[in-house]
């Protein structure tokens, strides 16, 4: 349990409290706090419980890695991977969303992993969004149709790349693309690459390799923010139906005199 003793001690000290203070805000004596830190004794089941909910950290992560490696409270790096914690809450314990404006997408790729820009980010409240971390991202152009430009996508954090989904679309920060919203095609136990496909069949496929994707968000639901017309609707249901029958639009001209 050596492992939870200096966990306890270091999630403590990034939230700047005395072992007085977490004890009376898990409702033990100061000297139990005490014992845990110093390994002299291990925290029953239901105080693993408690101190999973208070760090709003998983049980596992507690007792399985070392988090003594974060130097704050957002980004935990385990292992080869950053984890982004913990889930940042209202004060009615409900998740909050952080908003990535259209004026700072261009600069999410250098501050992605910098807490102060992600702290400054806005944040919103969606009731009905599954577990885990999510974010809002802008969608610029028409590659993926009938998204809109202007619309958001709101994505759900991806830690484990085992859990990629061919024909899903994902919003992507990459090394040398900057961040994409892309159908991907999952070809990392072929040739380490993912495959980004759009929607509007005018865009070429292209592939990225893995070690150059620096976040995967999946996407949860989207946002528009203009209405369609119903010249864009019907011209969106075209497109649509030609892809889903594999029909590539060139081909047709072809037969247009």
């Amino acid at each position: 349990m050596k492992m939870i003793a200096k966990n306890i001690k270091h999630l403590r000290t990034l939230k700047k409290l005395s072992q007085e203070v977490l004890a009376d805000e898990l409702n033990v004596t100061r000297s139990r706090i005490g014992s845990y830190e110093e390994g002299r004794s291990a925290p029953t089941i239901e105080m693993l419980i408690q101190l999973s909910d208070y760090f709003k950290l998983p049980i596992d992560i507690l007792l399985r890695n070392d988090l003594t490696k974060a130097k704050d409270s957002s980004f935990i790096e385990i292992g080869s991977q950053r984890v982004l914690f913990p889930i940042t809450v209202d004060n009615d314990n409900e998740n909050l969303i952080e908003v990535v404006p259209v004026k700072a997408s261009a600069g999410y790729l250098a501050g992605y992993d910098d807490p102060e820009y992600i702290e400054q980010l806005e944040k919103i409240r969606l009731p009905f969004l599954p577990t885990g971390k999510h974010r809002a991202f802008p969608i610029k152009g028409d590659s993926m149709l009938p998204m809109k430009s202007g619309s958001y996508v709101v994505g759900r954090f991806v830690e484990d790349r085992t859990e990629i989904k061919s024909g899903k679309t994902y919003v992507l920060v990459t090394l040398n693309d900057g961040m994409v919203y892309k159908r991907v095609m999952n070809n990392i136990d072929f040739n380490g690459s993912l495959l980004l496909i759009s929607d509007n069949k005018s865009y070429h496929d292209y592939s990225v390799p893995i070690d150059e994707v620096l976040e995967l968000w999946e996407f949860t639901c989207s946002i528009n923010t203009q209405e369609y017309s119903p010249e864009e609707l019907k011209l969106s249901s075209i497109i649509t139906m030609f892809n889903e029958l594999g029909v590539e639009l060139k081909a047709l001209e072809k037969l247009i005199p």
